[in-house]
């Protein structure tokens, strides 16, 4: 009798089966790995080298920084995104130094609301609640709206910085109880976080004086504090054979970048091109046109319509940027700033097979000198298939 081989096992029926196993018996830890003190004008950027333990699936950071405005001095408004902008880029380069993450603070801040369905971390108001609760711990979030001559006030925010999609979708997820190999989280502090109030210091600031021709005077930034908390499944199954892991999940990496595009013309489509061999799952635009407009960074009517646009001219969508917003309330049960624009594709991501056949088109009614598109993408991308990919010019 010939001998009997073994099933082979369908390897995304073993992903699956494999992730199971470590979500439903592996232990969840939380744990401060590193506090820090910084002054962010000698040295902005903090890089923190994660413990190489268990399958890791984020980061928590917490930043706090001092806004002082002396007697005499300038008095501040905070800008839009506020104390998220405290970090001014977020990088996370992984055992095989690919950079999953490059991105800044609002659209770290941006995506956890998306994720969390509502303003990241933001309390309800219970005024005609009669037990005690509201913001009782400003210290995850918080900004005053001004600060006057002779006062000062803490900027601080909380931030989630996924590697793994999800706690129950470990796509993403990096695997460190390994040697000889290295990985890091980059956190570079906002030097500038009190500017003038222009286009640029409306997007990048924390803080901004009254109008462009008004330069920050008699202003302090005081040092940062940096508390980064890791996040990451322990004691994983095993069998004869060794640690169970979910070698798909392993091998997808979940990509946040962010880029700033300028050159936009007037009542002319303005491609935003979405790189190859990626699955989009959302994505973030602003449209910087304005210094805090209605503490927004546009007018309503400064663009005509927003379309997702495939290689052949095909629209998938294209509609006035009013119903984009409504994406954006539907999705956070709110609106974010004027001029910002959240783009829902996770049910049905954006697959791009070569560079340029989806684009993004913005198509603007009004456009000040200085305008731009700050576009924050979120991705699935397969390692060992980025470096095979080939581009296509946008039209």
């Amino acid at each position: 009798m010939a001998p009997q081989t073994a099933p082979r096992i369908d390897p995304g029926q073993a992903n699956l089966m494999a992730r199971g196993m470590i979500v439903g018996s592996a232990v969840k830890r939380t744990q401060v790995i590193k506090t820090i003190v910084q002054d962010a004008s000698s040295e902005a950027v903090v890089t923190i080298q994660p413990r190489n333990v268990g399958l890791i699936l984020g980061f928590i950071v917490n930043v706090k920084a001092n806004v002082a405005v002396a007697g005499g001095g300038t008095p501040l408004t905070v800008t839009p995104f506020g104390p998220a902008n405290l970090l001014r880029n977020v990088s996370y380069f992984d055992l095989n130094n690919n950079t999953r993450i490059n991105t800044t603070g609002w659209h770290i801040n941006a995506l956890n609301a998306a994720r969390g369905g509502a303003p990241y971390l933001a309390c309800r108001s219970n005024d005609t609640y009669p037990m005690d609760f509201g913001n009782n711990y400003p210290s995850l979030m918080q900004a005053p709206a001004t600060i006057a001559a002779a006062a000062n006030g803490d900027a601080q925010a909380t931030f989630y910085i996924p590697l793994a999609y999800s706690d129950q979708d470990l796509r993403g997820a990096v695997y460190a109880n390994v040697v000889n190999a290295t990985q890091s989280l980059q956190l570079t502090l906002n030097a500038n976080a009190i500017q003038a109030r222009t286009q640029q210091g409306a997007s990048d600031a924390v803080f901004v004086t009254a109008d462009a021709a008004t330069a920050p005077a008699g202003t302090t930034l005081g040092s940062f504090t940096i508390e980064v908390i890791q996040v990451y499944y322990d004691q994983l199954p095993e069998s004869q054979n060794g640690v169970i892991l979910p070698l798909l999940d392993l091998a997808t990496v979940y990509e946040l970048k962010q880029t700033a595009i300028p050159g936009i013309v007037a009542n002319q489509d303005f491609p935003i091109q979405y790189s190859n061999f990626r699955d989009f799952l959302s994505t973030f635009v602003i449209y910087r046109n304005r210094p805090m407009t209605n503490n927004g960074f546009a007018n309503e009517t400064d663009l005509s319509y927003i379309a997702l646009e495939s290689a052949n001219y095909t629209n998938v969508f294209k509609v006035p940027p009013k119903y984009v917003a409504a994406w954006g309330r539907q999705t956070v049960e709110d609106d974010f700033p004027l001029g910002v624009f959240y783009i829902p594709t996770r049910s049905k991501p954006i697959s791009t097979v070569q560079y340029g056949n989806m684009n993004l088109i913005l198509n603007a009614t009004d456009v000040q000198a200085g305008a731009v598109a700050l576009v924050g993408y979120e991705a699935f991308a397969l390692v060992n298939i980025i470096g095979q990919a080939q581009s296509l010019n946008a039209g």
